[in-house]
């Protein structure tokens, strides 16, 4: 099995592994993975089950998101390339309309800059401050905008982020591989159910205690 071959398999095996746990349904969520040597990027088809995706029907565009093959791109291909290009060290995309994050931006997040407090160490050290976007019909362009300087934004500040929620949709995590980006999207989920099951009333780490994450594991926060 080849490299672009691997990468379709760990697609699906990704898509599957989130729908059948809950953190997507229906035809919600899409996946993109960077190709390497300029080869472009594989993505989720538009309106695709990511419990039954298969390797061939993945779409393959070129790095302007010019379609190449497979099935037609998801209709959120633009908010995806405007992340690889705001955050160069990303080689996997993950959207998903996890339950708790959606009805967290119902109820009320903890603030614009970050919608969950830092409340546990993992949120912490494996996700870091998730901005607001504020809602955009699926597929705006000027939600990808809104994306990509929250991302140089950051980055700037000193602290880079690995996720945003879009209000009303859900998350778009990255990291560098599908696994990681998976495990950030699991550790957002599970910090948010946290902070809805605590009646969003749930002390934040002191200043101390994030001094010490920082120093000991290098958390962005």
């Amino acid at each position: 099995m080849n490299h672009f071959d691997a990468e379709r398999e760990e697609i699906c095996r990704i898509g599957r592994s989130l729908f059948e746990r809950g953190y997507v349904h229906a035809s919600a969520g899409n996946i993109s993975v960077r190709l390497p040597a300029g080869q472009g990027f594989l993505i989720t088809p538009t309106d695709a089950c990511l419990g039954s995706l298969q390797p061939g029907a993945l779409a393959h565009t070129n790095t302007a998101g010019a379609q190449l093959g497979g099935a037609r791109a998801s209709k959120t291909l633009a908010l995806h390339l405007r992340i690889y290009a705001a955050a160069p060290q990303a080689q996997c995309v993950l959207h998903t309309h996890s339950t708790h994050l959606v009805a967290l931006t119902l109820a009320g997040v903890w603030s614009t800059a970050s919608i969950l407090p830092p409340i546990t160490p993992y949120f912490v050290m494996k996700v870091g401050p998730v901005p607001l976007i504020p809602y955009h019909r699926p597929g705006d362009p000027a939600a990808a905008e809104l994306v990509a300087t929250a991302i140089e934004t950051a980055r700037a500040r000193g602290t880079p982020i690995r996720a945003v929620m879009l209000e009303r949709l859900g998350p778009n995590v990255w990291h560098e591989s599908p696994a990681g980006a998976m495990a950030t999207l699991e550790e957002l989920e599970e910090t948010a159910r946290l902070w809805l099951l605590a009646g969003r009333q749930a002390t934040a780490l002191t200043p101390a205690q994030l001094d010490e994450l920082r120093h000991n594991f290098g958390a962005r926060w």
